[in-house]
C-alpha cells in the first residue's frame, strides 16, 4: 500500500464530509436538495459545472486512449469540447427559463401529463446510471492500484461515499464538491502538462516528431484508423459526443442552481473556458504516458488504459506527484458520481414520485425523504453493474452514455422549443424509442459480444458492428419523435407553444 497515497486520499474525504456536514445544515426543503435553491453564481456554476464534466473518463480514459491508440483517443476530447457549443446556444437558456429542477420540467411547461413525466424520469435514471458505471470502474482500478484494495471492496467505498454526499448534502454539497475537485483538477493536469513539454524542450514540433516512434504503433501513432477502422464508428462517436451533453441529466440541472438564465449562460461560458484548456492538457497526458511509461507498462497495470495518468505522473514526479495525482483522480470520480446520484434521486422523487404517485400533493419534507432514499437505491444498483465492466475503458463507457441522452432526451428538448405541431405522444415516443433503441444497440454491439474470450463482457459474435449506436439511435430519436406527432390524432396546443416560445427566450411568463 502507497502510504502517501493513502494518506492524500484520506485528506479528500475529509475535506469532502466536511463540506457535506456544512452543506446539510443547510439543506431543508426541496429547493435546497435538488438546486442548492439557486443561489450559486455564475463562476460558480461554472466551476461546478467543469468539475461534473471533467469526469473520470476525461482525466483517466482519455489520457489512456491517447496513450494506446493516439490520434483516435482525441476524438474525445475533441466531442466533449465541441459539444458544450450546442449546450451553450440550444439548451441553457430555454432550460433555465422553463424548468424548475429537472429535465422533466421542461417538457411539463408545454405538455403538463403524467407520462411525459414518467417516461422523462425513466431516461433520467437509465442514464445517469449509464454514466455512473464508468466513474465506478475508474474508482475501482484506481484505488486498487494505489491501495491495493480488491475491485470490490473499492467500488463499494466509493459508492458508499458519493451516497453520503448527495443523502445528507444535496446539490449545496455537490456543488462544491465540484468546485473543490475541478481546482485541484486543473492543477494537477497543469503540473503535468508543464513537466511533459518541457521534456520535448518546449516544442510542439519536437514533441510530434518524437511521438512517431515512442509507440509500437510508430508514425500511424499520429494518424487517425489506430481504434476505429469503420469510419462510421468515428461518426457515431462524434454525434454522440457532440450531441449527447445536451441531453445530460447531471448537467442539465446545473442550470437550475442559479437564479436566472443570463447566469446560466454565464456559468456555460466559465464552464467552457476551463474545460477547453483542460482537453488541451489531455494531449499532453496521452503523449506523455506513451513515451515516458510506455504501451507495456499502462497495459500491465489496467488493459483499457485507465491508469495511464497516474503512472505517467509516477514516471515524472515520483510517489508524491503519483499519490497527488490519484488523489485528485479519486475527487474527480466522488464529485461526478455524487452529480449523477443526486440527478437520479430528483428525477424519482419530483417528477415520479412527488408528480405521478402523489399527485402534486408530496410535502417538501416527503420529497426530500423519497429523493434520499431513492438515492441509496441508485447507488445501489449502479455499485452491482459496475463490478461486471471492469475490463472497459472509462472513456469508452462514458460515450455509450452520451450515446443514450443524445438518442433519448435531445430530440424531445429541441421539439419542444422549436416545433409548434409537436404533441405529447411525439414526446413519448421519441423518448421511448431513442432510449431503448440505444441501449439495445449496445447489447448488441462488439462493447458486450467478441469471439475472443476476455475481450468483451460475452463471448460470440456481435450483431450489431459498431462500437457506438449514436449514428443509428440518435435519429431514431427524432424519426419517432416527428412519426409519433404526425400519427397521433391529439392535436399540439398552439396557444401554449407560442407562450412556451416567449418563456424560454426571454422568461417572461405569459405574453
Amino acid at each position: 500500500m502507497n502510504g502517501l497515497a493513502f494518506t492524500l486520499f484520506l485528506i479528500i474525504v475529509a475535506l469532502t464530509l466536511v463540506i457535506t456536514y456544512m452543506a446539510s445544515k443547510k439543506t431543508k426543503t426541496s429547493s435546497d436538495f435538488y438546486t442548492a435553491d439557486g443561489s450559486l453564481t455564475g463562476w460558480q456554476n461554472g466551476l461546478a459545472i467543469a468539475g461534473d464534466y471533467m469526469s473520470a473518463a476525461s482525466f483517466l480514459g482519455i489520457a489512456g486512449m491517447v496513450a494506446l491508440s493516439g490520434f483516435d483517443g482525441f476524438f474525445y476530447s475533441i466531442g466533449f469540447l465541441v459539444a458544450y457549443l450546442v449546450v451553450l446556444y440550444v439548451v441553457a437558456e430555454p432550460l433555465r427559463n422553463l424548468g424548475k429542477y429537472t429535465m422533466a420540467d421542461m417538457i411539463a411547461a408545454r405538455f403538463d401529463e403524467k407520462k411525459v413525466r414518467g417516461v422523462a424520469a425513466m431516461n433520467t435514471i437509465a442514464i445517469s446510471i449509464f454514466y455512473m458505471i464508468a466513474q465506478l470502474v475508474g474508482a475501482g482500478a484506481l484505488i486498487k492500484l494505489l491501495l491495493g484494495i480488491d475491485y470490490v471492496y473499492s467500488v463499494l467505498i466509493v459508492g458508499i461515499l458519493m451516497t453520503i454526499y448527495v443523502v445528507f448534502g444535496g446539490m449545496m454539497a455537490t456543488s462544491w464538491v465540484q468546485i473543490v475537485k475541478a481546482v485541484l483538477l486543473m492543477g494537477g493536469t497543469f503540473i503535468i502538462s508543464f513537466i511533459v513539454f518541457a521534456k520535448f524542450d518546449f516544442s510542439v514540433a519536437e514533441m510530434f516528431r518524437q511521438m512517431q516512434t515512442a509507440t509500437p504503433l510508430g508514425e500511424n501513432f499520429l494518424n487517425p484508423g489506430n481504434k476505429f477502422k469503420n469510419p462510421l464508428d468515428t461518426i457515431s462517436l462524434n454525434l454522440a459526443l457532440v450531441l449527447g451533453t445536451a441531453g445530460l441529466p447531471h448537467i442539465l440541472i446545473r442550470f437550475f442552481t442559479v437564479k436566472d438564465a443570463i447566469t446560466a449562460r454565464q456559468s456555460v461560458v466559465y464552464a467552457t473556458w476551463i474545460i477547453g484548456i483542460f482537453y488541451v492538457f489531455t494531449i499532453f497526458l496521452g503523449f506523455g504516458a506513451a513515451a515516458f511509461v510506455g504501451y507495456d507498462e499502462i497495459v500491465a497495470a489496467n488493459a483499457a488504459g485507465n491508469m495511464a495518468a497516474p503512472l505517467l505522473a509516477k514516471a515524472l514526479g515520483g510517489d508524491f506527484l503519483f499519490a497527488f495525482i490519484s488523489a485528485v483522480a479519486f475527487a474527480t470520480i466522488l464529485a461526478v458520481v455524487a452529480g449523477l446520484v443526486l440527478s437520479a434521486a430528483s428525477a424519482f422523487a419530483h417528477d415520479f414520485y412527488s408528480h405521478i404517485l402523489r399527485k402534486g400533493k408530496a410535502t417538501d419534507k416527503e420529497q426530500v425523504v423519497a429523493a434520499r432514499w431513492a438515492s441509496i437505491g441508485v447507488s445501489i444498483l449502479s455499485i452491482i453493474l459496475a463490478l461486471f465492466a471492469q475490463k472497459m475503458n472509462v472513456a469508452f463507457l462514458v460515450a455509450l452514455a452520451f450515446a443514450v441522452a443524445a438518442s433519448a432526451n435531445l430530440p424531445i428538448i429541441m421539439l419542444t422549443i422549436f416545433w409548434k405541431r409537436f404533441n405529447t405522444t411525439g414526446a413519448v415516443t421519441g423518448m421511448v424509442v431513442g432510449l431503448f433503441s440505444a441501449l439495445i444497440l449496445v447489447a448488441i454491439s462488439p462493447n458486450v459480444w467478441s469471439p475472443e474470450a476476455g475481450v468483451a463482457i460475452l463471448v460470440g459474435e456481435p450483431l450489431f458492428s459498431l462500437s457506438n449506436p449514436g449514428i443509428v439511435s440518435i435519429p431514431l430519436g427524432f424519426i419517432a419523435a416527428v412519426v409519433g406527432t404526425l400519427l397521433s390524432s391529439k392535436k399540439a396546443d398552439e396557444k401554449k407553444f407560442d407562450e412556451i416560445l416567449v418563456k424560454a427566450n426571454t422568461g417572461i411568463k405569459s405574453l
